[in-house]
């Protein structure tokens, strides 16, 4: 008898394990939502077998009980499902981007029939809901479980197992606190940065609208990650707050180090720091997936004339590319406007530079554009 999966939650990544369930598994799959239409939507593209807004009959028989919820919901569900009555070696996991916390709730759930294991699958989307969800959102991405140390190893390699076999995911295991102090570093704090350049420049721009007239291009790319959900991201920083306040001391620092080497005009210092963090950068990883959701974008100069983005469209349709997003970023008249072109994955966004360049197109990758925006700035 197939085993089944319950998934409290469908949106993106609720919606991308779902459909990775059903693509690679026998597991019957259940959906919990609070929203009707987002449940029909689900069981109309195939995710799930059955759909229900209450959380009893979507968890009564499950084998696995994935909670794709905010961080906040995920400790609410954790609180709900202590007080039902559930299947005998039931594993439960979630999917929170914080993880000391929701272990600390999640033992309430432990007893000697049901088991819980923090998880947290690292990869996203700019875009949410399940509509931008699918099934390889997870592929070759790292998927963090946090057991506590008395979980039984063999519960541990069952869901190991399970979420490999669905995600296609690397699955590795790591401390609550470590996990919480890693992301703090590469995913949390790099949101409150964005997000706090984006408010002083907002701040200048009341005085002087030049800031944001000339803050397109590489500073977009640069802050995109301050245009994340405010109430998420309140519920993940006040989650991790304990990590990113000693993390945030540690940034502080090295902007004072900046500060005090502009003030005293120490050339060979900035040089250093500006040397380093680039050797730094040229070592991390390019292929994998992270905690910050990649972007496949390309820009081209289009002409001002009517047909001229249709025209693009065709191209890629031609060729059975699948476009995300189209965006004119600069459109001035009797000058070529700024086209740019979104993908969901790299093979799309590679096949389309190739397609419009040897159609004739002047095609920039991010890396070529902002290594133009760099020279035109100097």
């Amino acid at each position: 008898m197939a085993k089944t999966v319950a998934i409290l939650g469908i949106g993106l990544i609720g919606g991308s394990l779902a459909l990775s369930f059903k693509e690679r598994t026998n597991l019957k799959v259940i959906g919990f939502d609070r929203n009707k239409e987002n449940l029909a939507f689900a069981q109309a593209a195939g995710a799930l077998d059955a759909g229900y807004t209450t959380l009893l009959p979507a968890v009564q028989d499950a084998d696995y009980v994935l909670i794709a919820l905010p961080v906040d919901k995920i400790k609410q569900v954790i609180h709900h499902l202590c007080e039902l009555p559930l299947k005998p070696g039931v594993i439960i996991s979630d999917v929170g981007s914080t993880k000391a916390e929701i272990v600390a709730e999640g033992r309430k759930l432990m007893r000697s029939d049901v088991t819980f294991i923090g998880g947290h699958p690292m990869a996203g989307s700019h875009r949410s809901g399940f509509r931008a969800a699918h099934s390889l959102l997870f592929e070759n991405a790292f998927y963090v479980l946090t057991p506590d140390h008395s979980i039984a190893k063999e519960k541990v390699r069952e869901l190991k197992q399970v979420l490999t076999e669905a995600t296609k995911a690397q699955v590795v295991l790591m401390d609550p606190l470590e996990h919480d102090r890693v992301v703090g570093a590469i995913s949390h704090l790099p949101h409150i940065i964005a997000s706090g350049l984006v408010y002083q420049v907002g701040i200048y721009n009341e005085q002087n609208q030049w800031f944001h007239q000339l803050a397109a291009g590489g500073f977009r790319d640069l802050t995109r990650i301050a245009s994340s959900h405010p109430i998420m991201w309140r519920d993940i920083l006040l989650s991790n707050r304990k990590e990113l306040t000693r993390l945030l001391d540690d940034w502080i620092a090295q902007m004072k180090e900046f500060q005090t080497a502009i003030l005293e005009e120490d050339a060979p210092k900035i040089e250093h720091l500006f040397e380093r963090a680039r050797q730094l950068r040229d070592q991390l990883p390019d292929r994998k997936q992270g905690m910050i959701a990649r972007l496949y974008q390309c820009y081209l100069d289009i002409p001002d004339r009517p047909g001229a983005i249709a025209t693009i469209s065709t191209y890629l349709a031609e060729e059975k590319i699948n476009l995300s997003n189209i965006g004119v970023l600069e459109n001035r008249e009797d000058a070529p406007g700024l086209l740019q072109l979104s993908f969901r994955q790299e093979e799309d966004y590679r096949r389309a530079v190739d397609c419009l360049r040897r159609r004739g197109y002047a095609v920039f990758t991010n890396e070529e554009k902002a290594e133009k925006e760099e020279i035109t700035v100097r």
